[in-house]
């Protein structure tokens, strides 16, 4: 449908501009201004010179310092004291919430969650800095990313060196955080895409994380589909993962497109989804430390990082509850509108029969399924 392509085109024109930069502002806006041009526009942007006064900024990267205080007094020995145990996704390539293909029929995906291990943090900081997929050594990608309120829960005793939320978007949206999250990553941790029910204010405090973005606008573009969930197994012993299909099964709407397919996969990832490669450009934006990124709700984004030089990107980002107004109305209506977006002459015999019958839609009926509540049933967003 060219109306489709034309609402692409036209907020571009009218509200993101031609572009593929985020816009950056030189400090925190005031809470007028961040609500008027960015909230209520759903528009996205980076807070340069946000964060540089949390003590984090430096703080954080001391590994004795993170140890200490993030540890717990002995129950039998007061004199001594134990690392916190902390939650840390494990895979074999650091893509968790990723499509890989099923174990069952390699000729198909499903939606792939990692293995979490609950661990000291010490032994944690250490999996990060080493992983190295397919290391005989370290043959996982750790990643602490554990989520649901992850920072209040697992690491509270850093709360002094942040902010406990952001001040001026606390006034501009008329609430306090949902939840604080705390991520630390390494080169190899990635995200595909997806999309949040949240407003997202997300600041690096160390390393830097890399972004594309598409508004919600571009639904179509992301060839949105339910695939079988299934879960990375890690066993100690051996040292290798299995991946097992959930029973009963349970389908995950998620987004198809790979945005870095490699070569060999180029051309084929391209006819199976035009609409992405062919269509506007996403933003892209990089986020370093001491800036926070505002991500709008309901904008899709994938994500990889670059560390620093003990290898690590440390990260903390506060989920705000989003408005469920006409903006997720017309949203519910445009992912309701069937759209042919493939070339199916070149695709499988599977893959043309899940282009034919899906189209491109997370459909409205799967909606409380599709991140609903910011963390959806995947487990990992940035």
């Amino acid at each position: 449908m060219a109306a489709i392509e034309k609402l692409w085109e036209e907020v571009r024109e009218l509200s993101l501009g031609t572009s593929s930069r985020v816009e950056r502002l030189e400090g925190p806006p005031s809470p007028l201004r961040f609500l008027r041009d960015f909230v209520s526009a759903n528009r996205p942007c980076i807070i340069s010179n946000a964060t540089l006064h949390w003590p984090a900024i430096t703080s954080w990267t001391d590994d004795a310092y993170l140890t200490r205080a993030l540890s717990a007094s002995d129950s039998t020995d007061a004199s001594t004291t134990a690392s916190a145990l902390v939650s840390v996704h494990l895979t074999p390539d650091g893509r968790a919430d990723a499509l890989v293909p099923r174990p069952d029929d390699p000729s198909s995906l499903c939606f792939a969650s990692a293995h979490v291990e609950r661990m000291p943090f010490d032994l944690a900081l250490k999996h990060i800095s080493n992983s190295s997929s397919g290391s005989i050594s370290k043959p996982f990608v750790a990643y602490a990313q554990q989520q649901n309120d992850c920072f209040r829960s697992e690491y509270s005793a850093l709360s002094p060196d942040v902010e406990s939320h952001i001040p001026w978007a606390t006034e501009a949206l008329g609430c306090f955080p949902e939840a604080v999250n705390l991520w630390i990553g390494n080169h190899l941790s990635e995200t595909s895409f997806h999309k949040d029910h949240y407003e997202n204010l997300y600041a690096v405090i160390s390393g830097e994380k890399h972004f594309l973005l598409l508004p919600p606008t571009d639904l179509h573009r992301m060839y949105v589909r339910e695939y079988p969930a299934a879960q990375y197994i890690y066993s100690q012993d051996t040292g290798e993962f299995t991946l097992e299909l959930e029973k009963p099964v349970r389908n995950v709407p998620w987004c198809s497109v790979n945005p870095y397919p490699s070569l060999s996969n180029e051309e084929r990832e391209i006819s199976l989804y035009p609409l992405y490669f062919n269509g506007p450009k996403p933003l892209e934006c990089t986020v370093k430390a001491g800036e926070i990124l505002y991500l709008p709700s309901m904008w899709f984004h994938y994500v990889r990082q670059s560390p620093d030089s003990r290898g690590r990107t440390v990260a903390i980002n506060y989920w705000y509850d989003m408005q469920f107004d006409i903006k997720y109305a017309y949203f519910n209506f445009l992912q309701s509108i069937h759209y042919p977006s493939s070339n199916i002459s070149g695709s499988s015999e599977k893959e043309r029969d899940s282009l034919q019958s899906d189209g491109s839609a997370c459909h409205p009926i799967n909606e409380s399924n599709c991140n609903i509540n910011g963390k959806g049933n995947s487990g990992q967003h940035y």
